[in-house]
């Protein structure tokens, strides 16, 4: 059964009081669900599969790698040629992190079991040592696998798209992305869910009517 990234009223009516517009948006969108992975292995492969590609492409490359090797563990991937994932679709650059990465946890070099016992900095800081893994690639770890409450990735542009679309914003400087998404914590994860989606609305749907406004 899979899981999800769980959240309930608690987390709503903080970021509603928080952010109006976003609260808004989360009325109009409703409930959303996002898959969490538990196995931090298969989470981090995904991530990196998933750089810089849309969602449709690296869910393609995902299944191909599924329908090749079977269970994705540590010891099939380390026993695996680069090769072998690029003709799934894989960069070579990605192909050869994965088997890198791979083979550095059956050495025992690579201890990801130790990530839930780390604050969020520290695991991005640990990630982000691996060939190929930079903070985009750590922070939806700490999202999809961790399941880390307050991670609003400045690195996905879909995100940022979110921001904008929410703020009637044409541009979006770090310094207004740090003051508008610091204003959800602890909960900016919730946050990040609802960017999402809606960086992914059409523009007409986008003006977020605040409770209460006329």
């Amino acid at each position: 059964m899979k899981q999800r990234f769980e959240y309930g009223q608690t987390e709503i009516d903080h970021l509603t009081a928080a952010d109006p517009a976003l609260g808004a948006a989360i009325r109009q969108i409703g409930p959303v669900e996002r898959e969490v992975i538990p196995d931090v292995f298969v989470s981090l492969v995904d991530s990196i599969v998933s750089q810089l590609i849309s969602n449709k492409a690296a869910e393609a490359i995902w299944k191909r790698l599924i329908a090749h090797f079977g269970e994705l563990t540590p010891e099939t991937l380390a026993a695996a040629s680069p090769e072998q994932l690029r003709a799934c679709g894989t960069t070579t650059k990605k192909a050869e992190a994965i088997v890198e990465i791979a083979r550095k946890i059956v050495a025992g070099e690579l201890r990801i079991d130790q990530l839930q016992t780390m604050s969020d900095e520290e695991v991005v800081t640990y990630l982000m040592a691996l060939k190929g893994v930079g903070r985009w690639t750590a922070e939806m770890v700490l999202i999809f696998s961790l399941a880390r409450p307050n991670v609003v990735s400045w690195g996905d542009v879909a995100i940022r798209r979110g921001v904008m679309k929410l703020h009637g914003l044409d541009s979006l400087t770090r310094e207004q992305f740090d003051e508008l998404t610091g204003l959800y914590a602890p909960y900016g994860t919730v946050a990040s869910l609802y960017l999402w989606a809606i960086a992914h609305l059409p523009e007409e749907q986008c003006q977020f009517k605040k409770e209460g406004a006329s």
